[in-house]
């Protein structure tokens, strides 16, 4: 068996690219997977600051293939991505959700709907009404997972996770691990992620 964790923030696009093409893995029986829900931007403050500095003084030509190279993987996934009138999103609340929605089996379908929501209807996902509706839509209690982002249990398991990734030398959203230590960064190493785990 092996072991496949998948750390991730719903705020980033190349991440939700990844999020779908990793469920066919993630339901071999040889492979269990670790759901590992993060705050990219904790991230980014304490080991890739860079991410703020290209923002600020993005240079034009990598800027516009940027955008294309975007819209070409989304194509060839066969999803929506859009650009968010909020960006970056503050998805704190969607992502301390994430562990409510993972503790009632329910983490694939919140996580995708807050994907989706997001990067294809472009809706601003730190409001609480939307916390509340991408919950519903998953099956779960929206007001009830929406009182429990507030819950300090909730709130140290996103940091943990957070802290963890830090320690283990990531950088940033989606980074998965093979049986432990052998990392993995971006939705374009999901190939060799397959050839690590033997299918």
């Amino acid at each position: 068996m092996h072991r496949l964790e998948f750390f991730f923030d719903c705020s980033s696009p190349w991440t939700y690219l990844a999020f779908e093409a990793l469920q066919p893995l993630a339901q071999l029986e040889q492979v269990h997977t670790v759901w590992k829900p993060i705050l990219v931007g904790g991230v980014f403050n304490s080991v890739n600051p860079s991410v703020y500095e290209n923002r600020a003084n993005p240079v034009p030509a990598k800027a516009r293939y940027y955008q294309k190279d975007l819209a070409d993987w989304a194509r060839h996934q066969g999803l929506e991505i859009g650009q968010p009138p909020v960006f970056p999103v503050n998805s704190v609340k969607i992502m301390r959700g994430a562990f409510v929605a993972m503790e009632q089996g329910l983490l694939v379908p919140y996580a995708r709907r807050a994907f989706r929501r997001y990067w294809s209807e472009l809706a601003d996902i730190s409001q609480d009404e939307e916390v509340i509706g991408i919950a519903r839509d998953a099956g779960l209690d929206g007001e009830a997972l929406l009182r429990a982002t507030r819950d300090q249990r909730y709130k140290d398991q996103l940091r943990d996770n957070t802290d963890e990734l830090i320690r283990r030398d990531g950088f940033g959203s989606p980074t998965m691990f093979v049986d432990g230590d052998d990392m993995y960064f971006g939705n374009d190493r999901l190939t060799l992620v397959a050839q690590a785990l033997g299918v």
